[in-house]
């Protein structure tokens, strides 16, 4: 299958990294390469892009896609490891880093790894094809109280009980192997009106799990900061979330790190010495288009924040 992915809030995200021709940029999920075609566009050959991403898939295509460029480097490694690496290759200041936290039209569109509940494929979910654990060991394994936490955790799923119950009975009879074995077991734990009604009743399950499976949220919060303090002064940070809970992390970090004084409000002099390291460039997130949202629904989700360094 071919690795096809439409880039989310593409115009937005270059303009938002105000990028410099001679700048070092980090694109941490590269994934087809759309948003770094265009970083590229706009980069010199003294400018230099570094692209990393956990999919070994995505690697192999970017490597390909970009071979006639001189000033990018292509990684393959999870983006929470990319500061380290960097570091490691003498880089202490970019001037700019892109994390697009959502998952590819590839991945979710590839039914053999098992994204998706509109797909059939072994229950998968795995970014790094290349780690042990993924959701087929997650649904078949976990304990009751394990998957009831990660459902009602990051899925938000209100009917997360019932849901446990019924993937318990089932699993006892025979594995659950694949993600039409696990929505009819989802879509089976609610009434027939509802799973009509909502049209997708097994989005949240499916969700909790490939997060679960990814470690998704897991180190987010001080990854971000190692990047806030790599970048460059004037140098830009641009995240593109997709669901509320890895929105509210990054809404949260960046808002302590464009903060000055934290005191409580009532001590009459400041005695935390915290100092703002950012400004905020959109204090409130940027969204799709009505345009890019008639192109391309899996926007309609999509959350950009973009902050600068003092």
């Amino acid at each position: 299958m071919e690795f096809k992915h439409m880039p989310v809030m593409l115009n937005e995200v270059i303009e938002g990294l105000n990028i410099i021709p001679d700048g070092i940029y980090v694109d941490c999920t590269i994934g087809g390469g759309g948003h770094s075609s265009k970083i590229l566009e706009k980069l010199s050959p003294k400018g230099h892009l570094y692209g990393f991403d956990r999919d070994a898939d995505a690697i192999s295509v970017c490597k390909e896609k970009f071979s006639k460029y001189k000033n990018i480097t292509i990684i393959h490694s999870n983006y929470k490891d990319a500061p380290k690496i960097l570091k490691e290759q003498g880089i202490n200041q970019i001037n700019g880093v892109l994390i697009d936290l959502g998952v590819s039209s590839y991945q979710i569109d590839n039914g053999e790894r098992g994204f998706s509940f509109l797909h059939n494929g072994r229950l998968d979910m795995r970014m790094d094809k290349e780690q042990k654990l993924d959701a087929y060991y997650i649904v078949n394994n976990y304990s009751r109280e394990k998957l009831i936490k990660i459902l009602y955790q990051y899925g938000e799923e209100d009917n997360a009980k019932r849901i446990v119950d019924n993937i318990c009975k089932a699993r006892e009879l025979k594995p659950i192997e694949t993600t039409f074995e696990l929505k009819d077991i989802i879509e089976n734990s609610f009434p027939k009106k509802i799973i009509y009604g909502k049209g997708g009743v097994s989005k949240k399950t499916f969700q909790a799990i490939r997060i679960e499976v990814n470690g998704e949220l897991e180190g987010l919060d001080s990854t971000l900061e190692e990047f806030i303090d790599l970048l460059a002064p004037k140098g830009r940070m641009a995240i593109l979330t997709f669901h509320s809970l890895e929105d509210r992390i990054v809404k949260n970090v960046f808002k302590e790190a464009s903060t000055g004084c934290i005191c409580p409000p009532k001590t009459p002099i400041c005695i935390c010495g915290h100092k703002e390291k950012v400004k905020l460039i959109n204090k409130k997130p940027v969204t799709a288009s009505e345009e890019e949202l008639k192109q391309n629904s899996r926007s309609s989700s999509a959350k950009l924040r973009i902050i600068e360094k003092l």
